[in-house]
């Protein structure tokens, strides 16, 4: 079985950050980074280490993350349907 189905059985979401961020050499442009990843909410430890490792090994100062999160395997939804409709 496939590594990534099988942490997504184990409640591992897909997880999307966007980083923005000013780098020393054009303090005056904000720039942007998407990031995305399997990760386990609401801890989000893939993206913390991240986000470590940036801090310690980067230049460029984070100004903000923000954190998207959704279940990718689920209960499937069955709705009624909101009309019967007879042609002929």
């Amino acid at each position: 079985m496939d590594r990534s189905f099988v942490v997504q059985l184990n409640d591992y979401r897909i997880t999307t950050a966007e980083i923005l961020y000013w780098m020393p050499d054009h303090q005056h442009v904000l720039q942007s980074l998407v990031w995305q990843h399997l990760d386990l909410a609401p801890k989000f430890p893939a993206l913390t280490k991240f986000l470590d490792h940036w801090e310690r090994n980067l230049d460029a100062r984070l100004h903000k993350v923000r954190v998207a999160s959704a279940a990718l395997i689920k209960p499937a939804e069955f709705r009624f349907a909101s009309g019967l409709y007879q042609l002929h």
